[in-house]
Order: C-alpha cells, then sequence, then structure tokens
C-alpha cells in the first residue's frame, strides 16, 4: 500500500470526504474510487475501485525479471521497482496506463522489510504510477516461483 506523501504503509489519512458510497473526487476516466467515511482512511490505497464501462485486463504477477529471466535488484526496493515497471509494461501492451490499474495485490517474502522501505517504496510508485490508487493489498509468502524474487506484483486494469 502506498501512503498519500509516498509512502507504503498503514491505514490512515486520506479517506473519504463523506458523499455516499465514498470519494466523489475519486472519479477519473470511468473508475470510481470508494472510500466510505466510516471505514479507516485509506492511505496508499482505495477500499474499493468500481468500473463503470470498460474491458477488464487481467495482469500476471511480474516479479524482478529482465528480459533474459534473471531477477535483478538485491532489495526491496529495486524489485518493487522493476516488478512495477514490468506491470507497467504488460498492462501498456494491454492498451492500460497506470490511472487504468483497478486492483493490485502485492505478494512479498518479508513484510517487515517491505514495511521498513515504505517511504522508499511509495516515492517508486509515485514516479511510476502518480497520485491514482488502486483497491490494493499486500500479502505475505514464504516464497515466490524464482527463489531470489522478493515481491511479485499482479493486478486488473479496467481499459476503456
Amino acid at each position: 500500500m502506498t501512503t498519500e506523501n509516498g509512502e507504503h504503509g498503514e491505514h490512515g489519512g486520506n479517506g473519504g470526504n463523506g458523499t455516499p458510497g465514498g470519494d466523489a473526487d475519486a472519479r477519473r476516466d470511468g473508475l470510481e474510487r470508494i472510500n466510505p467515511p466510516h471505514l479507516a482512511p485509506p492511505t496508499g490505497f482505495s477500499h474499493a475501485v468500481r468500473a463503470a464501462s470498460g474491458t477488464m485486463v487481467f495482469l500476471a504477477g511480474q516479479t524482478a525479471l529482465d528480459g533474459a529471466g534473471r531477477i535483478v535488484g538485491d532489495g526491496i526496493v529495486e524489485q518493487f521497482e522493476r516488478a512495477l515497471s514490468n506491470l507497467l509494461e504488460v498492462a501498456a501492451a494491454a492498451g492500460a496506463g497506470p490511472a487504468d490499474l483497478a486492483k493490485l495485490t502485492v505478494f512479498a517474502v518479508d513484510v517487515a522489510d517491505y514495511r521498513r522501505h515504505a517511504r522508499d517504496l511509495g516515492q517508486v510508485w509515485k514516479r511510476l504510477v502518480g497520485g491514482d490508487y488502486p483497491a490494493m493489498a499486500v500479502i505475505g509468502t514464504t516464497r515466490l516461483w524464482d527463489e531470489a524474487a522478493l515481491v511479485e506484483i499482479e493486478g486488473i486494469a479496467v481499459v476503456r
């Protein structure tokens, strides 16, 4: 999860504005980000994203693989940046941009390490994606397909 100020991290911060169903200003290009005001304010994610219309694109999990199939990056920040870049490249090939991301799941082999680097991860997010946040979850896992991978990101985009 990414915080409003560029950090990846916990709930708290940029919640809904009291409109029924969530943020009124969260409707952009057919995706409505919904953050009910009675829930804990989300920071760096949206509680829900509703697609008004469009075609769903399911984005397979991406790790920090380079073109030769090798994991690159020694730490979580470098691997997150490469995995996110790979995901965005796949999305672009399907006609989706960063603002079309409706749902992402991040799998991390060390959630504590992920949290320790929250600010740096958030800066990567802001640089590559911007300020729109999809519905997101971070899930801890014991390992990923490639043993050298520290993080994997999968998602759903809605192309309009």
